[in-house]
């Protein structure tokens, strides 16, 4: 999969009880509590090319820029999210070159090489001033690459002109509304991590392959008719993310989606 784009971001959820109903035993093991949906986000296609369930570290951005990474053709996108540190961290340690700087002077020993980013890789961050919850200010900050990069990235962006995550955001809502355990004060929560995850594939799949996003319709070259004599004609051609992602060539029914078979992990 090629992307253009590609904005980071996280979700919180729960799982079996909230952080502040931990048993000392329970916050040492790190499995119940707060848990982190790492979400890859393509605003061209609408489309989640990986995502991560989690603590809020960097170990767990770290998985998420590989999944993302194995799941690309090897082009870095542009990359936008908020001003959460781990993600330049991460992005570094997956896509960053080993280096070794030249000595200073002609004494001493020589400097251990450093991960630097590569040339192609242009990272920017949108932080949100927020006073009593709500966001009164918003800058743009450059971590990786140059303006020129910038620039280019965003001219060739068939949906942005400026740095930011709408995209992703709008996302979460999508994901919220979608998977109940992700959902806001409610009795639908997980038990345990992989329930979570069981749930939430199952989600992502029906959004990338069965639901048509109204962003992404094609007009059609002519109109076509419907059912009945006084029925509207069709104008538009229904299409998935999976669709303009060309990983399908047609919007799948309920009962294509339940029946496809998964190939096992380890032929992935």
């Amino acid at each position: 999969m090629h992307l253009h784009e590609c904005q980071l971001d996280e979700l919180w959820t729960f799982i079996s009880k909230k952080a502040a109903q931990l048993t000392p035993l329970e916050k040492l093991a790190e499995v119940y509590g707060d848990a982190w949906v790492w979400v890859a986000f393509s605003p061209m296609y609408k489309l989640v090319p990986a995502w991560v369930v989690g603590k809020r570290t960097l170990r767990h951005a770290r998985r998420l820029v590989f999944r993302l990474k194995a799941a690309t053709d090897g082009h870095i996108p542009f990359f936008t999210s908020d001003d959460l540190p781990h993600y330049a961290n991460a992005l570094l340690d997956v896509y960053g070159v080993w280096v070794t700087p030249p000595r200073q002077g002609t004494r001493g020993r020589f400097p251990n090489p450093r991960r630097c980013p590569p040339p192609d890789l242009c990272y920017a961050v949108v932080v949100k001033k927020r006073e009593h919850g709500r966001v009164v200010h918003v800058t743009t900050r450059l971590v990786y690459g140059t303006m020129e990069q910038v620039e280019a990235a965003l001219q060739a962006s068939p949906v942005s002109r400026v740095i930011n995550t709408y995209g992703v955001e709008r996302n979460n809502l999508t994901v919220r509304q979608h998977s109940r355990r992700m959902g806001r004060k409610v009795n639908a929560f997980s038990k345990a991590p992989d329930y979570l995850e069981y749930q939430l594939t199952l989600a992502f799949a029906y959004y990338h392959f069965v639901v048509p996003h109204r962003g992404l319709r094609r007009r059609l070259p002519r109109s076509l008719p419907t059912k009945g004599c006084n029925g509207s004609r069709k104008k538009w051609q229904p299409v998935t993310p999976a669709m303009a992602a060309r990983l399908t060539d047609h919007v799948w029914t309920m009962d294509e989606w339940l029946s496809c078979r998964v190939p096992p992990k380890h032929l992935w």
